[in-house]
């Protein structure tokens, strides 16, 4: 059912291919987040365009290129397990503007009290944000936007594979709040598009 825009994405989106390539990597032991389960949204558009325009800076205070499913490549694949050109003329462009997960440490006890209690010793923060545009050639007809924030804290004592386990839910829960939006805003935005 998803073959169209497979074959749409392929022709167009060679970043967009070569990310979800990147995506199943078993070694790290979290299955990929996925959207497979859901209905297919199809748009009477002829090809779908996927493009990552959030480069992650790699350093403190961003943290998403250590996590266990990176947010931008979560938003990517949202994309490939969603969305169906059936058309044979107009475009989608989907644009991963932001993708961030930041990291912010927060003031702990020390002295004695800080030896009876376990604080919260860190604050992470994801952003996703994915503009649409709908696309006659060159020439833009429609655009909407769709965007996710969660944060969580975790405490001073955490492991490093519990840290891990918060990072991926903090990624999965902010995409399930993108993954109703987008489906929400494309309704609603691009209504006249979509085949029922």
């Amino acid at each position: 059912m998803r073959a169209p825009f497979r074959l749409a994405a392929a022709a167009v989106g060679l970043t967009g291919f070569l990310a979800a390539c990147a995506l199943d990597d078993p070694s790290n032991g979290f299955a990929q987040i996925t959207f497979e389960h859901q209905p297919d949204i199809t748009l009477d558009v002829g090809a779908i365009q996927v493009e990552v325009a959030y480069v992650t800076p790699g350093k403190a205070p961003n943290v998403d290129h250590r996590f266990p499913v990176q947010p931008k490549d979560a938003a990517t694949r949202w994309a490939q397990d969603r969305l169906v050109a059936r058309g044979d003329r107009l475009a989608l462009r989907y644009i991963v503007r932001e993708a961030s997960a930041v990291e912010t440490e927060l003031p702990t006890s020390g002295g004695i009290t800080g030896m009876l209690r376990t604080d919260q010793s860190a604050r992470y923060e994801t952003h996703i944000v994915v503009e649409l545009q709908i696309l006659d050639g060159r020439q833009i007809q429609g655009t909407a936007k769709a965007e996710g924030r969660r944060s969580v804290t975790v405490a001073e004592d955490i492991s490093l594979n519990d840290r891990e386990k918060v990072w991926y839910r903090l990624t999965e829960d902010t995409m399930n709040d993108l993954d109703r939006q987008l489906e929400e805003t494309i309704r609603e935005a691009f209504f006249p598009y979509i085949v029922l």
